[in-house]
């Protein structure tokens, strides 16, 4: 909404007036007209620990956007027309009663909210908004590790990689302190230009030969030694797999419940007020 940033000048300046107004007894630091500021109302702006320099510094910050705050506000009500101000009022009230009321339902729906989305639901919104959930990149679920060149038992180290069986995984595990770098979690979908930026032996030329399902490359540059295994494949335009895209179905099934939740429970705070007579339109 085009007025929102005044909405909010103007309610946070009439807050002000009413808040900074002179105290009987007590010693002011700044004054705009009739609108006084006071010690107790910059207790909080200074961080703990600051120096007696950057207490000032902030302090005098806040003193100046504080008046300046004023100095506009106070403008304002002689330049603008009375029609305008009384625009402004009505929508800092239109603003307030909608901050309370979305504070109000966000209340009510998270604790209302049913927020376990079961995978027979899931697996449904992904049936049914399948075309939605095409891929933009391709996808690649594999392992692999970098050793360095010539690494000691490097027989035993491939074939363990290769077959992958719970005892090489903790061997391979325990080994690991030999590894330039390694990712063993072969069962997330990555995609492929994150494992090229990530693996620098990766390039242009043999990058396709990842796209190949259940194919093993050893691959090697001046310094390292690659293994690589690749379990499955998506490629651009396939369908997402499912578990990639999980996360995002669950967030959007959640947020339909909750704008659903929302208007149920607007219709019944409605309808209670109705009933208990506090609600009540005149022919």
């Amino acid at each position: 909404m085009k007025h929102t940033p005044y909405i909010f000048l103007i309610s946070l300046l009439l807050v002000s007036c009413d808040f900074f107004k002179k105290s009987e007894g007590v010693d002011p630091v700044a004054r705009v007209n009739e609108t006084y500021l006071y010690k107790e109302d910059i207790i909080d702006v200074v961080p703990k620990g600051a120096s007696k320099e950057d207490s000032t510094l902030v302090v005098n910050a806040y003193i100046n956007r504080w008046a300046r705050q004023l100095l506009l506000m106070d403008g304002a009500l002689i330049n603008l027309s009375e029609k305008k101000q009384n625009e402004f009022s009505r929508l800092v009230e239109q603003y307030k009663n909608d901050l309370y009321a979305k504070a109000y339902l966000e209340g009510l729906v998270k604790k209302n909210i049913d927020s376990l989305v079961k995978t027979e639901e899931a697996e449904l919104f992904y049936e049914a908004n399948k075309e939605s959930f095409k891929l933009n990149d391709d996808l690649i679920q594999f392992r692999y590790v970098s050793l360095p060149l010539n690494p000691i038992n490097l027989d035993t180290i491939k074939t363990r990689f290769k077959r992958f069986e719970a005892k090489d995984k903790r061997y391979l595990d325990s080994i690991s302190v030999q590894f330039k770098s390694y990712s063993l979690n072969d069962s997330i979908w990555v995609k492929l230009n994150r494992v090229a930026e990530k693996i620098p032996i990766i390039n242009s030329s043999n990058k396709n030969q990842l796209l190949k399902k259940t194919n093993f490359l050893q691959l090697k540059d001046s310094l390292n030694l690659y293994l690589m295994q690749v379990n499955d494949v998506r490629l651009q335009n396939d369908y997402a797999p499912m578990d990639y895209v999980k996360t995002s179905i669950n967030k959007i099934v959640i947020n339909k419940r909750k704008l659903e939740l929302i208007k149920q429970l607007e219709n019944d705070i409605t309808k209670d007020a109705i009933k208990n007579n506090k609600f009540q339109i005149y022919n």
